[in-house]
């Protein structure tokens, strides 16, 4: 496939364009400022977003566009909603996100301590993030565009293990961390998975 990475130089887009390669796919990586890359990407430095022109550019071969855009901390937020509004005026194909689990309902499968202590508390203490994400996915679910959005837990640099779950449309019980790299295999795999189109998609180690 031929597919367009964005946020290509932090540690989830760098699983990405990893795995992507790995994989056989051709990569454009849209950055905002010049960096190292896998010199069989194809880079494009874009560092204003409201250049519309240049993300249609960067997007407009490409089966499918991924963002690892993403607030880092409280301090970042808004940063994937504004994102997101930009790369969706230049129509991708196909577009896959990330989001975070606490952006959607606990499953009622969940621990009773899961839905009553731990939620409640990360959200209050990362509202600025989880309103950031809402606001992506409210954007997504407004559009036309046939996305994916991925709502994982806490996020580790282990490995990729090959043993995350998913859950279409809700978040994966009883689990606390997936790693980056099983994160952006799932992002990818969802490409050759009808059901996750238009859909928030738990993942979780």
């Amino acid at each position: 496939m031929k597919l367009t990475i964005f946020g290509a130089s932090g540690r989830t887009g760098a699983q990405l364009v990893r795995q992507a390669l790995e994989r056989g796919d051709e990569v454009t990586a849209v950055i905002r400022r010049p960096g190292d890359l896998d010199p069989r990407v194809e880079v494009r430095v874009v560092p204003d977003f409201s250049d519309t022109a240049a993300l249609s550019a960067a997007i407009a071969d490409a089966d499918a566009v991924l963002s690892a855009i993403g607030p880092r901390s409280r301090k970042d937020a808004p940063v994937a909603a504004p994102a997101t509004r930009r790369i969706l005026a230049a129509a991708p194909r196909r577009f896959v996100v990330i989001s975070a689990a606490p952006v959607g309902p606990p499953a009622a499968d969940d621990s009773l301590i899961s839905r009553r202590v731990a939620l409640p508390i990360v959200s209050r203490v990362l509202r600025p993030v989880y309103d950031d994400l809402r606001e992506m996915e409210a954007a997504l679910a407004a559009s036309d565009a046939v996305w994916t959005a991925f709502r994982p837990p806490m996020l580790t640099n282990g490995t990729a293990t090959g043993r995350y779950q998913t859950r279409v449309g809700g978040s994966v019980p009883r689990s606390f961390t997936v790693s980056r790299a099983d994160l952006a295999a799932a992002m990818l795999a969802s490409l050759g998975r009808p059901e996750t189109e238009r859909q928030a998609v738990g993942v979780a180690g």
